[in-house]
């Protein structure tokens, strides 16, 4: 299509999850995203209002949970020694030879048992508080599911909206792989962030703040000493974090390279056969694989004696925390209940302050990716219809450029002063190098651009006063790149015109020669098309793509290579229907095979944005000018 056209390089998606260990993206303006997004999450705040206090509910019930399991652990404890005591006491007796009567009166004495009542009864308020801690995290899980679908569900509604409203240019200036990685991958990861980082980033202060009170409460000494582990759980976190993204880093480079490679030499495997090249082929790969190998083992190895280095740190904090509790214990300062409990809470000390540290990375990455959706939503729309837009019912297809100026950049003009007046019901062929602006006429015709000056009428109506949608509907295209979607063949063709019989589709069909090949298909017009139409040739599509034009019955067609990829013959077959077709239309015809435009009534020679000659084929031949010299050189060969 367009000469124009400048293609970015796709930017991977964003994966953004944490504990993925991906490299993180950070946003330029991290603030003012959040703040953008943040706007888009102010009418869901009475959800966010109650998943704050259910989060705070949730986690006060498991983190007291510990303290009363302590309870339990003294009481059963108490019985220990009481027992043990009894049996001392006996002992002593009996190895003492004292009196029959105290030994008597010991024996008598029931033998002291353990509070199964009083333990049981801690075991069931554990239980119940577990339970409701749980059913208030699913509620939890349940509102942030909805909330983070229902704001994501509104920005994809937003960016669609803004697609819609953005012009062709956009599109051509940008991969279609970069912004389908926008509407997706980049709002899946805000989704993501939204339903699972948001309620973990509060459940995590609120842990760390309970657990420090908790802490507190069973005793400060021991918590002191607890704290001197977290400096260093934290500096080993960040340091071995900081090396291990390089290698991340350089791990992601590295299999963007191994998939380029492979899916070059697959989609080239035949070539590389005739040329002999599978050993450079091969030799490649090995060089990416090894560097992909140990850019791959440093990333896993740092990243994985993190969690070894935390849990050396916890023990040694652990052996100081058992010693000084042992000896707080003999002192009758804290029951032994509270040491296992003070031992719970420092074990689950650590885990939030590090999961706050990683939801941190993930917020950078959500917040680059929501980065991108708002420069969608941020990019200059088209120019908006008219309000008393004028409608041609019944139009003709006479089409004047008038004085038409027009380029792709503002200091550019491609074209200068453009002027053409084409007849209603007139074949006009239009030719010249590539870049000269053959495509961009067709696209200022339908209005996918905006003429810079001058104007542009059909039918004696200025474009810019028509709605684009009113105007598109009285052209047919069928361009070289041909374009059909997933589906039967019968609704590919249907696709030219909205509520087409099956006879008219047949119709269609025979007009376009393409009748012929669908019937020997195995299923016929109900042939289903893969994504890509792999399942047909070339040829046949284009066939197809010219029988839903043929179907549309458009006043104006615009032919853009229609017959660059069907064979000698079929092309005979092609021509012969499209002559029937275009009688009484006015009709574009884009061609670089100066053979099959001979017969057009007008041939357009374009370059550079201009119109360097016209006329018919054999007067541009006389003319010996650029046309004669583009006709010439194209069959020098087959005279010579």
């Amino acid at each position: 299509m367009s000469e124009q056209r400048t293609q970015q390089p796709v930017r991977p998606g964003r994966g953004g999850r944490h504990g993925s260990r991906m490299p993180v993206e950070k946003a330029r303006n991290f603030k003012g995203t959040i703040k953008r997004l943040t706007d888009y999450l102010k009418t869901e705040k009475y959800s966010f209002i109650a998943v704050f206090f259910l989060a705070i509910a949730s986690t006060v019930f498991s983190i007291v949970g510990p303290k009363i399991m302590g309870m339990a652990t003294t009481k059963l404890a108490e019985g220990v020694l009481a027992r043990y005591s009894y049996y001392t006491q006996l002992h002593t007796a009996i190895q003492e030879n004292m009196p029959a009567a105290v030994i008597d009166e010991l024996q008598r004495q029931p033998i002291p048992g353990f509070d199964f009542e009083y333990v049981g009864k801690i075991l069931l308020l554990l239980a119940a508080l577990y339970l409701i801690s749980s059913l208030f995290s699913f509620i939890m899980g349940y509102i942030m599911s909805s909330v983070s679908q229902n704001t994501v569900y509104r920005m994809r509604n937003d960016v669609k909206d803004k697609l819609d409203r953005l012009p062709l240019k956009y599109f051509d200036q940008r991969s279609y792989g970069e912004i389908l990685s926008r509407v997706t991958n980049d709002m899946d990861n805000i989704a993501t962030t939204l339903q699972q980082s948001l309620t973990q980033l509060i459940t995590s202060f609120v842990t760390v703040i309970g657990i420090l009170i908790m802490m507190l409460s069973i005793s400060p000494l021991l918590t002191l000493i607890a704290m001197f582990t977290l400096p260093a759980s934290l500096l080993i976190t960040l340091r071995i974090t900081r090396r291990s993204q390089k290698y991340f880093a350089e791990q992601q480079k590295y299999v963007g390279e191994i998939n380029g490679h492979v899916e070059e030499m697959y989609a080239g495997h035949k070539i590389v056969k005739v040329f002999g090249r599978e050993e450079d082929s091969i030799e490649k790969f090995r060089e990416i694989n090894d560097r992909l190998y140990q850019a791959g083992w440093k990333a896993q190895f740092m990243s994985g004696i993190i969690f070894p280095a935390l849990n050396f740190i916890s023990n040694v904090g652990y052996v100081f925390t058992c010693v000084v509790g042992g000896l707080l214990v003999a002192q009758k300062k804290i029951e032994i209940g509270d040491i296992q409990a003070f031992i719970q809470y420092t074990r689950s000390f650590t885990h939030p302050i590090i999961q706050v540290a990683n939801i941190a990375n993930v917020l950078q990455s959500t917040a680059a990716s929501a980065e991108r959706v708002f420069e969608i939503l941020d990019e200059e729309e088209e120019i908006p219809d008219r309000e008393n837009a004028r409608v041609i019912r019944f139009p003709r297809g006479r089409i004047k450029f008038e004085h038409v100026k027009f380029g792709y950049k503002e200091d550019e003009l491609l074209m200068k002063d453009l002027s053409i007046d084409v007849q209603e019901g007139s074949t006009i062929a239009i030719v010249g190098p590539t870049g000269a602006g053959k495509t961009t006429l067709v696209n200022l015709i339908m209005r996918f651009y905006e003429v810079q000056g001058g104007c542009i009428t059909v039918d004696g109506v200025d474009i810019r006063d028509m709605k684009r949608g009113d105007l598109r509907t009285m052209f047919g295209m069928v361009l070289q790149d041909t374009w059909l979607f997933n589906g039967a063949i019968r609704e590919n063709i249907a696709y030219g015109r909205e509520g087409a019989t099956e006879e008219e589709i047949i119709r269609a069909s025979k007009a376009a020669n393409a009748d012929h090949f669908i019937k020997t298909l195995p299923d016929g017009y109900d042939t289903v098309l893969n994504e890509e139409a792999s399942n047909i040739s070339q040829g046949q599509k284009q066939l197809l793509t010219i029988a839903r034009a043929i179907l549309a019955d458009p006043a104006v067609l615009i032919l853009d290579e229609a017959t660059s990829s069907i064979d000698t013959r079929t092309e005979i077959l092609i021509k012969q229907a499209m002559t029937n077709l275009m009688k009484g239309r006015t009709s574009f015809v884009i061609a670089h095979r100066l053979s099959t435009i001979r017969d057009a009534g007008l041939i357009l020679v374009m370059n550079d944005g201009a119109i360097i000659e016209q006329g018919s084929h054999d007067g541009l031949l006389a003319q010996g000018g650029f046309y004669a010299e583009l006709y010439n050189s194209q069959f020098a060969g087959a005279t010579a």
